[in-house]
This record gives C-alpha cells, structure tokens and sequence, in this order.
C-alpha cells in the first residue's frame, strides 16, 4: 500500500549517513492546523511495511527539531509497530503548546515524525519463590540510587 504521492516525494530515507531512522511524511490532501490541547490527530503517512520477522519491531518517535521548536510531539509519545502488521503506517500528533499560542501548520509532504527498526528479544517468563542471584542495587526502586543533581 502506497500513496502516489510518495513517488513523488521519495520513499522514507535515512537523511544521512549515520541516522538511526528514517523520516515519515505527511501524506496529506492540504495543510491541517493543530491548535493547542486539541486532541490528537492521526496523519496518513503514505506507505506500509510487512516485516514478518518476529525479532523485529518499528517504532516511531517525534522529530526532535518540530517537539522542541513548534510543541509538535506525537498523540502516544512513541509508537509500536509489530512485525505482523501490514496494515498503512498512521502517525498520532498533537500541538503540546500552552493555550494561547500559535497553531502547528502540517503541510501536505513534511517530515513530521521519524521510524526506527529495532531488534526484539523474547525471554519466557516463569514462577520463582526467590531469586538465585542478588545485585548491589537489590530491589530499590525509584532514586534508590541517589538523588538526581
């Protein structure tokens, strides 16, 4: 499943030599205006992917300049894809701007969010009574280790 557009565009790509995912497009009609605190929007990005390989995964992330910039982050912060999935890939965005401030304009084409494939590992789980092993930390849990400065 490929929007035509895409063709035009070019398929999602690596935007240099070391970038760990490639660039999502808004595969759009025309612009969409998100206004601040609106609910979240899904956004069309053009193509869908068939990984079949169980020790895969696709995640999608924001794209850091348009979060920190513009307030554009996406609706569920990150996204899974699991590797059966074959259905099109959708972006979720929201505007977490203040209230009062300026609208987020998608325009049809931008590169609004960025996939990344990562390996997957599966342990199995199973019932103990105790563990075998211990560590230095043990079992503290949150600042357990110190305060953050």
């Amino acid at each position: 499943m490929l929007d035509p557009r895409v063709r035009e565009w070019g398929l999602p790509r690596y935007q240099s030599a070391m970038a760990a995912a490639i660039d999502l497009f808004a595969c759009i009609d025309e612009a969409i205006v998100l206004a601040p605190g609106t609910p979240a929007q899904l956004i069309p990005s053009g193509i869908a992917i068939h990984m079949a390989n169980e020790h895969m995964v696709a995640v999608i992330a924001p794209r850091s300049g348009l979060g920190h910039k513009k307030g554009l982050v996406l609706g569920n912060l990150q996204g899974v894809i699991d590797a059966d999935y074959v259905g099109p890939i959708m972006i979720s965005v929201w505007n977490r701007s203040a209230p009062g401030t300026e609208p987020i304009v998608i325009e049809p084409g931008e590169r609004i969010a960025q996939m990344m494939f990562v390996p997957i590992l599966r342990p199995t789980f199973e019932v103990v009574e105790d563990f075998t092993r211990s560590s230095d930390r043990g079992d503290g849990g949150f600042g357990s280790t110190g305060d953050a400065q």
